[in-house]
């Protein structure tokens, strides 16, 4: 009875290890979602704007489009899970109706094992069929058959009951990732919906916008006079950064160079051929000016790079991306075509610039009264605009994710919080969201 009792517990807790399985897999994927859920929700506030000049309506149409951007970015995450949740019930019935044949299989053998005992169920008849051996060999093979018979019998009664434990718990499963599904379902026809509204809010923004065709155009050339006055001046400070790094790895070569002569000179007086070899070898080395980085440099190029798609966010607390890197045009609106070198992020009021990567500060400068940051991380560098404040300093060095200032508020224009963020690569520009862990 004992061992009836561990066979029980050890199928049951087979069967809790199935289930958990199913249980983490939801779990995980409402993680994923949750935090794209928090982030739409916290930043639906952002959205709110009563201004109805052209520079407010253009900002909030910006706000709104990386609003949507995010919704649907959450509806195809929903889209993703939805599918992922089939998957899965689609291997628990596959898994559900193994175990219902294999209980069905085992319940026959079972019956076939008890119709015969009980045609032979008396002890008299088994020691009839034991004693009636010819010989004492026989005799003991019948009683050791007689003996595990009856093993047999009791362990295939523990297996159904394992089995049908299985199936139980199988059912239960199936019933928990059906209801999930069910659930996310409903969450996706609930922010079609809340999509459709935004879009909407859209429509009527841009309509608005068309109306007022000269003073729109009037703002995107303040607007793109502004960027270019600003890319100039990071233009001007990289390249100077760059070829501060280059004097860096010429000295550090040069350093190299004259610690290898020095050896060589103690080697020389060894032996003419040393010395013959010492000159082929002067011969070979490189030119000072293929130097573009010092070691430290390129460590931390390395490590930079490594990191791309797990780079923090460059904004504290909730956002959306309101303008995406490249030239593109305004949907609705004719003519009016954007050429953003960044990307440029709302947050919420108070938010803090912070270091996506260790680092080390390239340059403070300011421009129309507010700061601009360049972090230098070998020969990768991070560029953070529109901060009201600076609170790190040309050449101090910087952790990942550290606060370097605040993200300015516009409050003529209810609080409007937007970091202009660039990466480059050297001189090269990059798109910064594929860096980005959103």
């Amino acid at each position: 009875m004992k061992r009836f009792f561990v066979v029980l517990m050890l199928c049951f807790g087979s069967a809790t290890i199935l289930f958990a399985q199913s249980n983490k897999l939801i779990k995980e994927l409402e993680s994923k979602r949750g935090s794209l859920q928090k982030q739409i929700a916290e930043t639906e506030s952002l959205l709110k704007s009563t201004k109805k000049d052209v520079g407010s309506q253009l900002n909030g149409l910006a706000a709104l489009t990386g609003q949507i951007d995010e919704r649907k970015r959450y509806i195809s995450s929903i889209n993703k899970d939805v599918e992922a949740i089939g998957n899965e019930l689609s291997s628990l019935e596959r898994q559900l109706r193994g175990l219902q044949r294999d209980l069905t299989d085992k319940k026959k053998k079972y019956e076939s094992s008890v119709q015969y005992l009980y045609k032979n169920k008396s002890i008299e008849e088994k020691l009839m069929f034991i004693f009636s051996a010819d010989d004492l060999g026989k005799m003991y093979r019948r009683l050791r058959y007689v003996r595990e018979y009856a093993t047999y019998q009791r362990l295939q009664g523990e297996e159904i009951l394992k089995k049908q434990e299985q199936v139980t718990r199988k059912k239960t499963e199936l019933r928990q990732v059906k209801t999930a599904k069910e659930n996310l379902l409903r969450e996706r026809e609930q922010e079609k919906v809340k999509l459709e509204s935004q879009e909407k809010q859209k429509r009527t923004i841009v309509a608005n916008l068309q109306k007022k065709q000269k003073g729109l155009q009037s703002e995107i050339q303040r607007k793109r006079r502004e960027a270019n006055n600003l890319n100039a001046r990071i233009d001007r400070l990289i390249a100077e950064e760059i070829e501060r790094a280059r004097k860096r790895a010429e000295e550090e070569a040069r350093r190299e160079e004259e610690a290898r002569r020095k050896a060589e000179s103690k080697s020389e007086s060894k032996s003419e051929k040393t010395t013959a070899t010492t000159s082929r070898t002067r011969k070979k080395a490189k030119p000072l000016e293929s130097y573009s980085m010092n070691k430290a440099d390129r460590e931390l190029s390395g490590n930079f790079a490594n990191n791309k798609g797990r780079l923090p966010v460059p904004i504290s607390g909730s956002y959306i991306v309101v303008s995406h890197y490249g030239e593109y045009a305004v949907e609705g609106l004719r003519n009016v075509k954007l050429d953003n070198k960044g990307i440029d992020i709302q947050g919420r009021p108070g938010a803090q610039a912070r270091a996506i990567f260790e680092g080390k500060v390239a340059a403070v400068f300011q421009l129309n009264g507010l700061f601009n940051i360049l972090i230098r991380h070998g020969n990768y560098i991070s560029v953070y605009c529109n901060l009201s404040s600076a609170s790190v300093k040309q050449g101090e060095t910087v952790s990942t994710k550290q606060s370097i200032g605040q993200v300015f508020s516009d409050l003529s224009d209810n609080g409007r919080t937007v970091l202009h963020f660039q990466l480059r690569h050297e001189k090269e520009k990059l798109n910064p969201e594929p860096w980005l862990n959103r």
